[in-house]
């Protein structure tokens, strides 16, 4: 079985991240999108939220949804995954992605870093700008799921 982690804070999901996860669920056999535990961040949505949300807006039956803590490539090898994706935007999530995915395989080689390119729709989406631009009073319609929009409205609203 090919195992793919896909993770992230997902704070929230965007389209961007369910278009990388929908193209990853056609080339694995299962697909862990594993929500990263940080204490240290102030996120806008609870851990269980994320999942919460996370699990509403996925359709597909080879995704699920988790949490971890600590490293990645620990957690890879706990699930018996044998691959990790990322989502690449720009030449600067290149270089960050690429410094991770080098670090990963030398703590854990067993573990592969797959990079899919964002879609040319979501190129420029993230879920800092997307907190950041509704903060602000603009519109993400069209950049996150209606029920993640409605989510965001009731926490700030």
């Amino acid at each position: 079985m090919r195992r793919a982690i896909y993770p992230g804070s997902f704070d929230p999901i965007t389209l961007g991240h369910l278009d990388i996860i929908e193209r990853s669920a056609k080339l694995f056999d299962e697909v862990i999108v594993a929500l990263l535990v940080n204490i240290e961040k102030q996120p806008m949505f609870t851990t269980e939220e994320r999942v919460e949300m996370i699990r509403e807006v996925i359709p597909w039956n080879n995704v699920r949804v988790d949490t971890f803590e600590g490293l990645l490539v620990h957690y890879a090898v706990a699930q018996k995954a044998q691959f990790v994706v990322r989502g690449i935007r720009a030449i600067s999530d290149y270089e960050y992605e690429l410094q991770m995915a080098l670090m990963n395989r030398r703590l854990e080689p067993s573990v592969e870093t797959v990079f899919l390119m964002a879609g040319e729709a979501y190129s420029y989406i993230s879920s800092r700008l997307i907190k950041e631009v509704f903060k602000l009073g603009g519109s993400i319609d069209g950049l996150v799921p209606e029920l993640v929009a409605k989510k965001m409205s009731d926490k700030i609203g």
